[in-house]
């Protein structure tokens, strides 16, 4: 299934990029003082705050004069005044196709705005395109628009890739990863191999109102998307609560090693749109903030 949604001029995306800015990270995650951003020591540096020392940090960032007062060794903290290296993760699996296009057409929204907003701080964001073509396409921003010719038909999941090594990451740099995640996975394990190296992780999970909030019915014709066979069944009380179970399971796990690995993980409903999780979800997690 392709899109015609313009990914560049979509009238609701240009919205968001006059309110919103990259909601990015302040406090280091591998070893390093500094803001999240950079990706080596620059020339202007801000000051943004201070912390406890921890083994391994800069002792010429310590200071001394805090340490001379109340006998606590402190270290500022910066935030280095350079463009981020953003790469942008868009699982466009079949899964992605389902709860009539309204999953699809969010996480082409979001893949626009991120790629947007990173070009306004200066940086070049990289897309990787989760469908079956292999090796697995990477869009920019100059040729963003191609995406509208790609089709979201990837059979293989994210975990399957990365543990051949199909997709690969640039060090340090700023990870956004847009799925349903909606496949096999161990949470611990995708999240620590998305995680390696990188400056930020933030996991935006789209699902369609149906599959957050499954209600018992009369009964459902249900079609498998990889091989087109269908089903009619009855979705009793058991079936939605054993669901149910296994989604919370999910996001519960998701959530415990995004803590763990220091990444942000939130979940979007399709249905809700653009602008209202722009204004509730991701800013309340501060993936975006207002401009």
């Amino acid at each position: 299934m392709s899109t015609s949604i313009d990914w560049l001029q979509d009238p609701e995306v240009q919205q968001a990029i006059s309110r919103y800015q990259m909601g990015l990270p302040r406090l280091p995650t591998a070893g390093r003082s500094g803001d999240l951003l950079g990706r080596g020591t620059g020339s202007s540096l801000e000051f943004q705050e201070y912390r406890e020392y921890l083994p391994g940090d800069d002792l010429r960032h310590v200071d001394w004069g805090a340490y001379a007062r109340t006998d606590a060794l402190m270290v500022r903290l910066f935030r280095e005044e350079i463009s981020p290296r953003t790469e942008i993760v868009l699982d466009a699996s079949v899964s992605m196709t389902t709860q009539q296009g309204v999953k699809q057409k969010l996480a082409l929204q979001l893949t626009s705005l991120f790629s947007q907003l990173t070009n306004r701080l200066g940086g070049q964001p990289v897309i990787h395109f989760l469908n079956s073509h292999q090796p697995t396409p990477k869009l920019s921003l100059s040729n963003l628009s191609q995406g509208e010719r790609l089709n979201f038909d990837g059979l293989e999941s994210m975990g399957e890739l990365l543990s051949r090594n199909a997709l690969t990451f640039k060090p340090q740099s700023v990870r956004i990863v847009i799925s349903d995640f909606l496949f096999p996975l161990d949470p611990e394990l995708l999240i620590k191999r998305l995680s390696h190296n990188a400056s930020a992780l933030w996991l935006i999970q789209i699902l369609g109102e149906w599959e957050r909030n499954p209600r018992p019915d009369s009964g459902r014709r249900l079609t498998d998307i990889e091989t087109g066979e269908h089903a009619d069944m009855m979705l009793s009380s058991q079936v939605i609560a054993t669901y149910r179970e296994r989604l919370q399971r999910l996001t519960q796990g998701m959530t415990i090693a995004s803590r763990r690995a220091r990444a942000t993980f939130v979940t979007l409903v399709g249905e809700e749109g653009l602008d209202e999780v722009c204004r509730e979800d991701l800013s309340r997690v501060e993936i975006l903030r207002p401009a």
